[in-house]
């Protein structure tokens, strides 16, 4: 589908909704309606149809998890040795097992994937890489980069600047 056309489903009020929403889950009905200005009930039923529609997908809460343990991240560039369709399914499925792979990216070019790993401290990565490794799950060769500071963190989605200029509009 082109992009347009998803944007175009969704008009105005509906993409001020999901940011007002991004930026606080947790704000009041009433809240909502003023923000994007709409009364409380027809917002509610809005919300209710994005839900339902699947724009909307679920709500957490963000933790500052800085406050609870000492955290190291670490990206890792991985390249596997073969290229076939059931090469990439085994990695992934080991990737997805492991909670301590925040993220995975499968990319274009020289590299296969790029993960974002959180452990506890560099030995807790390494011994995370020794059990990747064990379960061979053809690893050619692996890149790792300490993050030394994070300098910003996106917790959601730019909408206002991923959308095309008009989208929205009915």
């Amino acid at each position: 589908m082109p992009d347009d056309a998803r944007a175009k489903r969704l008009d105005a009020i509906d993409l001020k909704i999901l940011a007002a929403l991004q930026r606080d889950g947790r704000m009041t009905k009433l809240k909502l309606a003023d923000a994007v200005g709409l009364s409380p009930s027809p917002a509610h039923e809005r919300v209710k149809r994005l839900e339902a529609a699947g724009y909307i997908t679920g709500y957490r809460a963000l933790i500052d998890v800085d406050r609870l343990v000492a955290l190291s991240l670490v990206f890792v560039e991985v390249t596997l040795s073969r290229h076939a369709a059931e090469d990439f399914s085994r990695f992934e499925a080991a990737v997805r097992a492991r909670p301590e792979i925040l993220s995975c990216y499968a990319l274009g070019g020289g590299v296969d994937y790029m993960l974002l790993i959180a452990a506890g401290d560099i030995a807790g990565y390494q011994r995370l890489v020794d059990a990747l490794l064990a379960e061979d799950l053809g690893i050619e060769r692996y890149f790792t980069y300490i993050v030394t500071k994070p300098v910003k963190v996106q917790d959601g989605w730019p909408l206002e600047a991923l959308l095309p200029k008009g989208a929205g509009k009915r």
